[in-house]
């Protein structure tokens, strides 16, 4: 025997329809995190780029271990700048990212790294900061500026050999130094060699020997943006003036031996949110 059954079609009211879909879950778009480099080193910059919810204007906040960094938009996103030193323990990060709807934790480690040690004699023993520099080169680190001016790789500030790496600890005239690291790159090449601008960037610091930078000797602060600063130490000459913008590529001075040098060299340093990071990565790859 064949059986059928009718199907039969119910019509609901609207308004029961309506009620009905207010009921049901709405689909959420879940704040999206990328990070980068996918495995750091000691030294290295970390990129936090966050995609925020449609419609949520204000920025996220990042932090990682007891310490929140700014975040800029970019390109219709937000990113952090997040700085490793060599003066930290390598191993397991965590780093958060919040919204007003949503909270993401990320593991990330971070790669030990081995550093040469080096043994200087210098007059001062690598010591003897003035007042005068040590409160201006400490204002000039706290600098954040909104905008971003550096755009794609920074160039090499000057030519000749890198005669001291990144991250290398020292003795000063027999004395190791505690809780140090060389926070740059050493280039050594001779007296008035010219020294250009790596990036885009405001100059905010000017120092001189003269007026009281005797260990960081004639001095160059450039501003990058959003808390991005080169600072560029022991010049012989300066070509800029306090306030100026200048572009990537813009002479800005000479080497030289000011301050408490061993000989003619630059030292080019680069922070981020405060903290000496290597400038290798920088100059190649890029930090966007």
């Amino acid at each position: 025997m064949l059986m059928s059954s009718a199907l039969k079609l119910i019509r609901y009211p609207l308004a029961v329809l309506s009620a009905a879909a207010a009921l049901a879950p709405i689909a959420v778009s879940a704040l999206t995190v990328r990070i980068s480099p996918e495995a750091p080193q000691l030294g290295d910059t970390i990129s936090v780029v966050a995609v925020p919810d449609a419609g949520d204007t204000a920025p996220p906040t990042v932090t990682m271990g007891d310490r929140a960094y700014p975040m800029f938009q970019l390109n219709g996103v937000w990113r952090a700048l997040l700085p490793t030193t060599p003066l930290e323990p390598a191993g397991r990060r965590v780093i958060q990212v919040q919204d007003s709807d949503e909270v993401r934790n990320l593991a990330l480690w971070v790669q030990d790294r081995t550093f040469p040690t080096q043994s200087i004699w210098v007059e001062g023993g690598g010591s003897g900061l003035t007042d005068t520099e040590r409160s201006q080169v400490a204002a000039f680190k706290t600098i954040v500026t909104p905008e971003r001016f550096w755009n794609g790789p920074f160039l090499r500030p000057t030519s000749g050999r890198v005669s001291t790496v990144f991250g290398v600890q020292r003795y000063y005239n027999g004395v190791f130094a505690d809780n140090y690291y060389h926070r740059g790159v050493d280039y050594a090449t001779g007296v008035g060699t010219p020294i250009v601008a790596p990036a885009a960037g405001r100059v905010s610091l000017i120092g001189y020997e003269n007026q009281g930078f005797r260990v960081h000797g004639n001095t160059v602060g450039l501003d990058h943006g959003q808390g991005v600063l080169s600072i560029f130490i022991h010049l012989n000459d300066i070509n800029v003036q306090n306030g100026e913008f200048v572009q990537a590529g813009q002479r800005i001075g000479t080497v030289g031996s000011t301050g408490s040098s061993t000989g003619p060299h630059l030292h080019w340093g680069l922070y981020v949110n405060g903290d000496a990071v290597d400038p290798v990565p920088w100059r190649y790859d890029g930090v966007e």
